[in-house]
């Protein structure tokens, strides 16, 4: 519990407000439990929190700032009763026991940037209905505050601290005017790690004694030259997706279910540089201009970043991880994603070069396994795959691998996957992986596909093996070439031999659902058949899926070509 006491810049005071739990926030909107008036101020503008060694004031304001003692702050504490807080045309101090402390009353003179038409004289001292009404509104306000952070009371203390510190270190770098360009990663992690340790140790005296020292120090140079509290998810295999919304907004997915991050940055400005340390060294950039980037890390992990104005909360960054381990059919076979009797069949199909495409929504594991699947091409083929961002990686060693390119600053020079299955057909190919259709390449990997080219693989969103097949249409139609549906229709059912449906589930696991053969066309419509399906019975107590992998009886009608070639084939499968 403390008080809280509103003056104007003149130092007159104009209420005085209890603060009944451990937290209040300040602003122009009637949630708030002081409520302030003014165009300088935000609808939220800051946010009050007392901890075991004091009140600490946090901005919220998205820019328009909060001053303490004249100096603009991201967050401040512990505050005294002479500190006093800036917000627009008011001027607030804070006593933490309102019977042993003297509410200050100062007579100061209005800031430089301070408007004094901005303290309204209709501001008066709230009702003591209104009083309530505030309250009890303010902890509606808290609520929705503490989902954007619903971390423990000791991780926010230490998180004040760690804002601080890293702070610190910026304003220590500026002051020394060192030279980042010029050092390599090594000289670069000396430097700041020197400059840290020097600033926790002048800080000791105040930093509280249950805060750890080392991961403190290790917090603050993982932001400053790493990925900042990233460092830790991206080393955990477990996590295959990390998604920071905002600063202190962080979800991740382990064993395919989401979940809230306790651990934040310390500002927006500290995603913002990560965002830039990951895009930098690939040649790309992000800034207002080009507010958004697709690329990788050194591990392959695939990144995707938005900024302001295009992401309104603040910088936006995304990862999906790949194993670090090179997955096979057995461990595809461990993790109940598919059949042995599936993989035998697929084995075949990729070896007798058989076109096939991958077919799942958006993180149902396609790629990981073209991947796996890729792994069946024989050693003595040539193959060149094609991406927007590179992340396969084939074991194979007559491998080429391209890449797509954006455009540059004056939006020129960009390189479309449609360029780069052009180029590739005059590469000499054995086989042609592209990392997936999403436009008007579509028709060039199909005419690929027609043209001599066999055993090429590609993965495509689609929710169904016969949505595929829509999807197929819709993106040969984006190449422009104004084909009709019947001569659309023709090229895939001669192009596409299989379809191998993948898809996540409610508990999290991918499993292949369906794998079907197209067999032609007829009156227009392009004919397929299951060869194998998933069979979901239900969910057990703890939610994960049940079901059984069965072949449906059919034999594929490529068996028989293969068949006369005198191969050899495991027809057992089938039954």
């Amino acid at each position: 519990m403390f008080t809280i006491i509103i003056h104007d810049n003149k130092g007159q005071e104009l209420d005085t407000l209890q603060c009944a739990g451990s937290s209040c926030s300040i602003g122009r909107s009637g949630k708030n439990l002081v409520q302030l008036k003014g165009w300088r101020i935000a609808g939220t503008h800051a946010e009050l929190e007392e901890h075991g060694d004091g009140i600490f004031i946090t901005d919220t304001s998205s820019g328009i700032g909060t001053r303490v003692n004249g100096d603009t702050i991201t967050t401040f504490g512990p505050l005294l009763p002479h500190d006093l807080i800036g917000i627009g045309a008011y001027r607030i101090s804070i006593a933490v026991d309102s019977k042993n402390s003297q509410p200050v009353h100062p007579a100061i003179a209005p800031e430089k940037d301070i408007d004094e038409d901005t303290v309204e004289k209709s501001a008066e001292p709230p009702s003591k209905q209104d009083e309530g009404r505030s309250l009890r509104k303010s902890y509606g306000v808290r609520q929705s505050h503490e989902e954007e952070f619903s971390a423990p009371a000791e991780k926010k203390h230490s998180f004040i601290w760690h804002k601080r510190i890293h702070e610190k270190l910026m304003n220590a770098m500026d002051l020394r005017r060192t030279d980042v360009e010029s050092m390599n990663d090594d000289e670069l992690a000396e430097t700041i790690k020197s400059l840290v340790s020097q600033i926790i140790k002048e800080m000791d005296k105040d930093l509280p004694a249950d805060i750890d020292r080392a991961k403190l120090t290790k917090e603050v140079i993982d932001e400053a030259i790493g990925l900042g509290p990233l460092e830790d998810f991206l080393a955990d295999d477990s996590i295959t997706e990390i998604m920071v919304n905002r600063y202190n907004d962080i979800y991740y997915e382990a064993q395919g279910k989401l979940h809230r991050s306790n651990i934040t940055f310390s500002s927006d400005d500290a995603v913002l540089s990560v965002i830039e340390r990951i895009v930098s060294p690939l040649g790309r950039r992000i800034d207002e201009s080009s507010p958004m980037v697709d690329g990788r890390l050194k591990d392959g992990s695939r990144v995707n970043a938005i900024i302001p104005p295009l992401s309104i909360k603040g910088p936006c960054l995304t990862i999906r991880k790949f194993s670090k381990k090179k997955l096979t059919t057995e461990d595809f076979i461990q993790f109940g994603s598919i059949s042995p009797a599936m993989v035998t069949f697929l084995d075949t199909a990729v070896r007798y070069r058989k076109n096939i495409i991958i077919s799942g929504g958006t993180g149902s594991g396609k790629t990981t396994f073209l991947n796996v699947l890729s792994n069946f091409i024989p050693h003595t083929e040539r193959i060149i795959t094609v991406e927007d961002s590179a992340e396969l990686k084939l074991g194979q060693p007559h491998v080429v691998s391209l890449e797509a390119r954006p455009p540059n600053m004056e939006g020129k020079g960009a390189i479309v996957i449609r360029d780069l299955v052009k180029n590739c057909l005059r590469m000499r190919p054995d086989r042609i992986v592209v990392g997936e259709c999403r436009g008007g390449e579509t028709l060039d990997m199909l005419q690929a596909m027609n043209t001599g080219h066999d055993g090429s693989l590609t993965t495509v969103h689609a929710n169904s093996p016969r949505d595929l097949i829509s999807r197929l249409e819709v993106m040969v139609m984006m190449a422009g070439m104004e084909l009709p549906e019947k001569a659309i229709r023709e090229q895939i059912s001669s192009a596409v031999h299989v379809i191998v449906q993948q898809s996540r589930f409610s508990d999290g696991t991918r499993k292949i659902t369906h794998i079907s053969e197209i067999t032609g066309m007829e009156t227009g419509v392009v004919q397929m058949q299951n060869i194998f399906v998933f069979k979901q019975r239900g969910l057990d107590e703890n939610g994960r899926v049940l079901g059984e992998f069965k072949a449906t009886g059919r034999v594929p009608e490529f068996y028989e070509e293969l068949k006369q070639r005198g191969l050899p084939l495991e027809m057992s499968i089938f039954e």
